[in-house]
């Protein structure tokens, strides 16, 4: 059932944008600080170091960059010790490196121009090109207020029909718009792990509870992954295939009593499926094509805002693993309770990408990458709300 103005209005409310501002640039904050006041000991030619390493049996890299493992023997050891915060006046401001932060900026254009043909073409050339921009940036605006595992379909229906577009009709653009996005996904994972092998794409050790099972990073990714698969075969069945015969069944599941105060909102979902088989099912190769290329191109674009981001610092950098970290990285952003994912976002740019950039780097990247990809949204979307 569409919300009402008020419901959205409540939902779009400009105090909100001040949460996700907090967390993420506090997270941000943290990183940036903890990663420039982080130290570590190099191993130079003996003589040349002033900290000895205290024999010890360690095993791990953490234990070797602790204090405690070495001791003090000036002119005479053969580790340094390096504080993040001092490499820092050894970067070297080229063109090169402006080059490639203001290509991550026209990713960024990229991928929302991508967005704006594909919603141009979902609504058969309705919207002009002022429309669509308007149209994307709210719907970014939005989901950047929503929790990621909530997200703003909702609000997009209610503003692709203030565009304009008939309720209906909006309701199966948004349907439409979640399975060529869930398809880009699922057909992303397979070549990632062609090219790269599962092996390099968990780098942390991150636990989740999932009804009562404690999950690490590997197992959150596959039940994500799995649960999106399952999620874009019914909706492509009922869509394409057998719209009346998935409305029956969700009205019959939901005549149960325990599910019964649901029936309702499964009445509209079974007619919002109708109304996009209705509008999509014999929509010609042109149109396919069409759609498909601009949700590709999109979402490379978004990703690819990491890889030259990096490229900005450090040019030796394993680019196809950056690309394929983030694709695992999607999954976890993925069920983040927090507005846009505001805060574990960066926590998991520094889990997933810490290993690939240079040392002391990391909280200076993860909050550039938020500058440039979720903050203005926000302010972008509260511009164009009123």
């Amino acid at each position: 059932m569409p919300e009402s103005s008020e419901t959205i209005a409540k939902k779009l409310d400009y105090h909100k944008i001040i949460i996700p501002l907090i967390l993420g640039l506090g997270v941000a904050g943290y990183l940036l600080f903890s990663s420039l006041n982080e130290v570590k000991y190099t191993e130079v030619e003996n003589g040349k170091g002033d900290y000895i390493l205290v024999e010890s049996d360690f095993d791990s890299k953490q234990e070797i960059n602790d204090k405690n493992t070495f001791y003090i023997g000036e002119g005479q050891g053969n580790y340094i010790r390096e504080v993040a915060k001092d490499n820092l006046k050894d970067i070297h401001w080229s063109w090169q490196m402006g080059f490639w932060l203001f290509v991550a900026l026209l990713a960024m254009v990229a991928r929302d121009l991508g967005y704006m043909i594909r919603l141009r073409t979902l609504t058969n050339h309705k919207f002009n090109w002022r429309q669509s921009f308007r149209v994307v940036m709210l719907w970014e605006f939005a989901s950047s207020l929503s929790p990621s595992v909530v997200g703003g379909s909702s609000i997009a229906m209610f503003i692709i029909n203030r565009e304009g577009i008939s309720m209906g009709k909006s309701t199966a653009i948004v349907m439409i718009t979640a399975i060529l996005d869930e398809v880009f996904y699922i057909t992303m994972v397979p070549l990632v792990l062609l090219f790269i092998g599962s092996q390099a794409l968990f780098p942390i050790e991150l636990e989740k509870v999932i009804f009562g099972v404690t999950l690490g990073t590997r197992e959150i990714f596959w039940v994500g992954y799995v649960f999106i698969v399952i999620l874009v075969l019914v909706l492509v069945t009922a869509i394409f295939f057998k719209p009346r015969l998935f409305k029956y069944i969700l009205l019959k599941l939901f005549s149960w009593k325990i599910l019964r105060k649901w029936r309702r909102k499964s009445l509209d979902t079974g007619n919002e499926i109708m109304e996009a088989s209705k509008e999509y099912k014999n929509k010609s190769f042109k149109f396919w094509l069409s759609v498909f290329g601009s949700t590709y191109f999109s979402w490379m674009a978004r990703f690819l805002v990491v890889n030259f981001m990096i490229l900005a610092f450090v040019s030796g950098a394993d680019q196809v693993l950056i690309f394929g970290r983030q694709i695992v990285m999607w999954v976890i952003l993925l069920i983040s309770p927090t507005p846009g994912g505001a805060g574990v976002a960066e926590l998991a740019f520094s889990g997933f990408l810490g290993d690939l950039i240079p040392f002391g780097y990391v909280g200076i990247l993860a909050l550039l990458w938020r500058l440039i990809s979720y903050y203005p949204y926000l302010f972008i979307g509260a511009i164009i709300l009123p």
